[in-house]
């Protein structure tokens, strides 16, 4: 593709000569020279940034000299700044649960331009896209061979009418690729194959401009890449589009922290206690909307799979990014993972040229810094349904107890079931076994374990290597192998409670774990693969065994999982499971074989031998040097060539998905996957003003910590929810459902489907859980039908919230279904980054307290109608009058800060949202010259 670089930036172009060839950069040398300041304590991730702004730079329309000469005075200042930017990253990655509906909105956009007298050919990516699919597989099928086949042939089967879609998207839209299903993670295919560190193309001059790979993704953890020092966070996917269609993005220079690292880590520990311990100490120092940047002498032996795992994390430590510098790890991995030599070369050389190596002098300024020794670092566990909910491995079994403790003295504990397995060979034959006060639970005796054991408060009912955090990290890969092989070895196995789940997040784990003959041990107990996905960690587990399942929610059983996932916020794993933990891919093997998370596993018995000796989870975990030397002959550079040698093509199922030759997308009818959106029908060529929100009547009061999860779910509904009865109506069965998820495509799902997580609770209720509220009659209904129910009387809505309200993935449809319910205002203590952007790239205006004022300081119960004055003239984060009405006729005025950040939020808030402005200026804009 062809860029177009500023009109104004020849002033620092330079020339770089590489392996016999020349690329043109722009040079923060050069800017020095040029009297735009001294930038050379910047920290190497704002370089990046200001570099994006030296080649775009045009003159003061979008970027002017101010704006770069900003980044000298953040350097100046301590590095703060007020200064807002236009940047624009290089290429934008999706993967299918945010892709689609970002698809959908570029046909129907393809639509409105029409309907505005306008050229469908104006809606085109301008930047590169690439959407992998990578969210759709489900663990229908587990423990066994054929589970891999038999759950993509489920996928294709539920997926069909997406999958369609998307590659209609492929021919239809210009600079969109799409990674077929089964190839991998869209985290870890960026990380391995996409990712390029140093980029290039031509300009509009036909020269070869060298640049930094920038990107944004519509999936919170696109951070994972930044351990490469690609510099790229998540967006929603409302600001994805916009950064598609060539709209920048508005964002103030950001504060920096830096985070040292010292010392190695000791035997015994591996890179996930380390990112678990990072979490933690982030979160407490209060890292919003900030870069984190990571430095120091500890760096010099940290992998780049560990350095990754924690940059994965940035979203559960509430960063921007967590970014690692360019220096000779990143050339390392580059080469290991089958990067073009000469890549490799102009990598190194332009890092060192301009000013992005840290070599043994890095010390930049920071905004403030923190420190860390990784030889302090301990094995350790988090949970039970906060990533940043530290707790040591050795701790791990009393801290569980004190949450069940809590949970069981603020209500009544119900009567156990207990199912019990016994016997010694044979197949499996179904027992009844009578539980408390007569409950009945169904059980299965398993060939081969001889333990009696029972599914109570702990049991670990689903244990799953999943997610691109772990699973792009070779070293917890192999020592996950490694314990799989010792305890095979002994004769342990897992418990026949527990769901056991292998989902690598690329093909190229299965080759080194092959190469290195530990497939076989991993499937001895259980951990066959289920399909290269993001699975488990988005709440894709699959079904539990009908009788565990029916004990555990019959008799009030506080189940719990293990995961190497991101994620464990409460309702998302699954809905019979309420404790989930994070853990390295070791230890969920470990807690596979115990089954019981009131097991202590750092000192007690995971089981017995063949001779009837206990066994410790010392005798079975790995050392450091077996660990290092089967990555270092397992994983090879031809292994990662040979697997992404062909990852667009798929496999002959995606090539046998027929799709139209057509420009503008024909809706079908009877889709419940794919339908056309609302957003731009009867759109008028003009935007319009910004109004005050009169007499609106409260949807929801949230507490803290609401994260998009619980906004806009995305695991399974029943049938009774307002989106189950919809499909049922369209004759839809129960099995077909799917997963909110995955049928992001249609809004009718989804707006049924917001607030409607099954854990969520709506303070206007007393202690009720899952979408409800009061209708406008008093009346206890869901959310969803007392919100369609206000809008047929005219009347807007209003949210309330706590502490970081929108917490977690960057989920656009926590925003999308926000606005579709008719909410125009979230009144919050604090938001989240993506979760506050998406809601202003909706039209929904978000607030923020101020003066100590909350929800509960206020003593609202839901009854209360809220004005709020102002609005037509506001000026980024303005200050504004909120009027609150009480039941009794009362009134309260309160002091509210507009979080509309940005002067070009001003505008989107006008139009609508940001698409609407979008399309607008496309619709009025000529065709460009072929």
């Amino acid at each position: 593709m062809t860029i177009e670089v500023g009109t104004d930036s020849a002033k620092t172009r330079r020339e770089l000569e590489v392996g016999g060839a020349t690329y043109a950069y722009y040079s923060l040398d050069a800017a020095q020279e040029a009297g735009l300041g001294d930038v050379s304590t910047l920290p190497a991730c704002l370089k990046v940034v200001m570099e994006n702004l030296l080649r775009f730079e045009d003159g003061g329309r979008t970027v002017g000299t101010d704006d770069i000469r900003a980044f000298a005075e953040w350097a100046e200042n301590g590095g703060r700044s007020p200064r807002e930017i236009a940047y624009r990253p290089a290429r934008v990655l999706m993967q299918d649960f945010t892709g689609v509906p970002a698809v959908v909105d570029l046909a129907a956009m393809r639509d409105g331009i029409v309907s505005l007298g306008g050229d469908a050919q104006k809606i085109n990516p301008l930047n590169p896209v690439d959407l992998v699919i990578d969210h759709s597989v489900m663990i229908d099928e587990f423990g066994n061979p054929r589970a891999f086949q038999m759950n993509v042939d489920r996928e294709y089967e539920r997926n069909i009418e997406r999958y369609q879609f998307l590659k209609w998207g492929q021919t239809a839209f210009d600079n969109f690729r799409v990674v077929p299903p089964g190839t991998g993670i869209c985290h870890q295919v960026n990380l391995e194959y996409l990712a390029q560190t140093v980029w290039t193309d031509a300009d509009q001059t036909g020269a070869q401009v060298a640049y930094p790979d920038t990107l944004v993704g519509t999936d919170s953890h696109t951070t994972m890449v930044n351990g490469a020092a690609v510099l790229g966070w998540g967006v929603g996917g409302i600001e994805a589009e916009a950064a598609m269609l060539g709209q920048p993005i508005s964002m103030i220079i950001p504060e920096v922290v830096g985070f040292e690292l010292t010392g190695a880590m000791t035997e015994g520990t591996t890179g996930t206690d380390l990112v678990l311990k990072v979490v933690e100490m982030l979160r407490e120092k209060g890292v919003v909307g900030k870069f984190v940047e990571f430095y120091g002498a500890g760096l010099d032996g940290l992998p780049l799979a560990d350095r990754a795992t924690i940059a994965n994390m940035a979203p559960e430590y509430g960063a921007t990014c967590g970014f690692f510098p360019i220096d000779g790890e990143t050339i390392r991995y580059l080469r290991t993972t089958g990067r073009d030599e000469d890549r490799i070369a102009l990598v190194e050389a332009y890092a060192k040229a301009n000013g992005m190596w840290r070599g043994a002098d890095y010390a930049p300024v920071y905004t403030d810094t923190l420190s860390l020794d990784m030889g302090t670092i301990v094995p350790a566990i988090s949970g039970p349904k906060r990533p940043q909910d530290y707790i040591a491995l050795d701790r791990a079994a009393s801290a569980f107890g004190q949450y069940v403790k809590g949970i069981r003295e603020g209500r009544d504990a119900s009567p156990r079931a207990e199912i019990r397995w016994e016997g010694e060979g044979g197949a499996p034959e179904p027992v009844d076994i009578p539980g408390d006060e007569g409950h009945h639970a169904r059980g299965y005796v398993q060939g081969g374990e001889a333990d009696r054991a029972q599914i109570h408060d702990g049991s670990i009912v689903i244990a799953s290597i999943t997610s691109c955090t772990n699973t792009s990290n070779p070293y917890v890969m192999i020592g996950a192998g490694l314990v799989a092989r010792k305890a095979r070895a002994l004769g342990l196995n897992r418990k026949p409670w527990v769901k056991t789940s292998l989902a690598p997040g690329s093909q190229v784990v299965s080759a080194y774990l092959e190469a290195a003959e530990l497939q076989d041990d991993l499937d001895a107990i259980g951990f066959n693969l289920v399909g290269y996905g993001c699975t488990t960690c988005i709440g894709n587990s699959g079904p539990l065994a009908p009788e565990i399942s029916k004990a555990i929610n019959e008799n009030d059983i506080i189940a719990t999982s293990v995961l190497s996932g991101n994620r464990n916020f409460e309702g998302r794993i699954s809905p019979d499971v309420r404790a989930n933990y994070l853990a390295s891919p070791p230890l969920v093997v470990a807690y596979a074989l115990v089954g019981d998370m009131n097991v202590d596993i750092a000192t007690a018995s995971l089981g017995k031998d063949r001779d009837g000796n206990d066994v410790y989870l010392r005798d079975i975990w790995p050392s450091q040097a077996e660990i290092a030397e089967l990555v270092e002959a397992t994983v090879t550079r031809e292994a990662f060539q040979e697997k992404y040698a062909d990852v667009f093509a798929g496999d002959e199922k995606w090539q046998s998905v027929d799709v139209p030759q057509q420009e503008t997308y024909d809706w079908p009818a009877t889709s419940t996957y794919v339908q056309n959106p609302p957003y731009f029908q009867d759109m008028s060529p003009d935007a319009g003003t910004i109004e005050d929100v009169r007499d609106a009547r409260i949807l929801g009061i949230f507490g803290d910590m609401i994260t998009t999860d619980h906004i806009s779910p995305a695991g399974s509904f029943k049938e009774t929810s307002p989106a189950g009865r919809y499909l049922t109506e369209r004759q839809v069965p129960p099995r077909e459902f799917n997963s909110y998820g995955s049928r992001r495509g249609n809004h009718e799902v989804m707006m049924r489907g917001t607030f409607a997580n099954i854990r969520i609770r709506n303070e206007m209720l007393d202690g009720v859980e899952g979408g409800y509220t009061l209708d406008p009659d008093g009346n206890q209904t869901s959310i969803y039908d007392a919100a369609m129910a206000w809008q047929e009387r005219g009347t807007p809505l209003v949210v309330f919230g706590g502490e970081q309200y929108g917490a977690g993935s960057s989920r656009d449809w926590a925003a999308k279904g926000t606005a579709l319910l008719g909410v125009k205002a979230v009144i919050a203590e604090s938001f989240e980054r993506i979760h506050r952007s998406n809601l202003v790239g909706m039209g929904v205006i978000p607030f923020e307290f101020t003066g100590g004022d909350t929800r509960a300081s206020l003593g609202l119960k839901g009854d209360e109608s809220v004005s709020i004055q102002g609005l037509p003239d506001v000026r980024p984060l303005q200050e504004v009058t909120a009027t609150i009405t009480r039941a009794d006729g009362t009134t309260q005025d309160i002091t509210l800060k507009c979080r509309i950040d940005t002067e070009v939020e001003i505008e989107y808030i006008k139009n609508g949202g940001v698409l609407h402005y979008v399309l607008r200026n496309l619709a009025q804009a000529p065709m460009a010259a072929e």
